[in-house]
């Protein structure tokens, strides 16, 4: 077992419980996004074994991460808006040197993979024009129509919790789903966390061999496609400018995630 991959993985599930910050951006930062999509999709066949090795511990922090931390992320985002969502925004600016590098921007991205990336960037800074206010009340109990409703939406949040500038908790949010999600996780809604899990393994299984796919195939333009994600999904988590004490303390947050986010690019990426 890779017990290292318990503190990667408290790091990706801490991040997955954010509207518009990406567990698959942390995945890339700590040099393991490969190798995560190969083991998910790999974990199915009958090579299973050489991939439980490293998933085991990875999924169990991301686990105890969503129970344990679901209650902080919550109140953090309801009391201190402003300095949590700019602490989001330097994590998320701070990968951006480390994918650039390995892309190799310089040398391999040409006019078309910079119309792919500004494009992106547009569409997904769009996002933050929508309304993600939830003004229903959470789900807690199931039946047919909520089942089906909850677990597609799983499906569609795991999607995007592998590609690194998209949240899947953002994608809760369009939905309609989130505080649905945040409210199970809080109050240990076992019917609804299993069925919601239940959509997010079956994404994962999914979209891992697709994304594993474009990689392989069609590199740059993958990358010019998440760098893109990325840039546009810093105008989501925006929240506006903050005012009086704020300010200041927006700044010290904004500039501790991005010296966070770009430390761990400089580490040792294993092999």
């Amino acid at each position: 077992m890779e017990w290292k991959n318990l503190l990667r993985g408290l790091l990706i599930g801490a991040t997955d419980l954010i509207p518009g910050v990406s567990g698959g951006t942390v995945a890339f930062v700590l040099g393991i996004y490969d190798r995560l999509l190969a083991s998910i999709s790999g974990f199915f066949s009958r090579d299973w074994k050489k991939h439980i090795g490293f998933l085991f511990p990875l999924a169990l922090g991301m686990g105890t991460a969503l129970l344990v931390l679901s209650k902080g992320i919550d109140y953090l985002l309801t009391e201190h808006k402003e300095p949590t969502q700019f602490f989001f925004m330097g994590l998320v600016l701070g990968v951006l040197p480390y994918l650039m590098k390995q892309a190799e921007v310089k040398r391999n991205f040409s006019t078309k993979h910079y119309i792919v990336l500004v494009i992106l960037a547009i569409l997904f800074a769009s996002l933050g024009f929508l309304n993600t206010q939830e003004n229903v009340e959470p789900i807690t109990s199931l039946n047919m129509t909520t089942t089906i409703g909850l677990f597609f939406s799983g499906w569609l949040a795991s999607m995007a919790m592998l590609l690194p500038g998209i949240s899947g908790s953002f994608v809760l949010l369009l939905l309609g789903v989130y505080s649905t999600a945040i409210n199970a996780l809080s109050t240990l809604n076992i019917p609804l966390i299993i069925t919601i899990g239940a959509g997010v393994i079956v994404g994962f299984i999914v979209s891992s061999k697709g994304i594993q796919y474009l990689l392989s195939h069609f590199p740059h333009l993958t990358y010019a496609m998440i760098i893109g994600m990325i840039v546009g999904s810093v105008f989501v988590i925006y929240p506006g400018m903050a005012s009086g004490v704020s300010i200041a303390i927006s700044i010290i947050t904004f500039l501790l995630g991005l010296i966070l986010s770009f430390s761990l690019s400089l580490i040792k990426k294993p092999s």
